[in-house]
């Protein structure tokens, strides 16, 4: 199945949902930051989120609770590939220099990358 991308909003519903696991639509808007979005909002972004694979949801009367499809990870995948394929040429090379000329990674966090690249090459197979 192809993942889709999400808008900022489907996103920040997503994180919430990713921390409870499962919810109804009034748990989501609680972990939500103020200015707190209205019922209707966060419901038709969870349709929406539904309609696109990323959320299941069980039904308990006339109200429903819902649970994540897509894991975080495979969503983190699908958006790390969109990243590097359309902003670094499928280049990690290129995107880990963007980071570092922009300051975004300082010393230790080469070097614990370093690490881990290490790690993995001496891994057995």
């Amino acid at each position: 199945m192809e993942i889709k991308d999400l808008t900022r909003a489907e996103e920040q519903i997503m994180q919430v949902m990713w921390q409870l696991d499962s919810a109804f639509v009034k748990e989501v808007i609680d972990y939500l930051p103020e200015p707190k979005p209205a019922y209707n909002t966060v419901s038709t972004i969870i349709r929406i989120l539904e309609v696109k694979g990323f959320i299941g949801h069980e039904a308990y009367g006339k109200s429903h609770k819902y649970h994540p499809l897509i894991s975080k990870d495979e969503y983190k995948r699908h958006a790390t590939e969109k990243l590097l394929g359309n902003y670094f040429e499928n280049s990690v090379e290129s995107m880990f220099s963007f980071f570092v000329k922009e300051e975004k990674l300082d010393l230790s966090d080469v070097d614990e990358i370093l690490k881990m690249i290490n790690k993995f090459k001496n891994k057995p197979k």
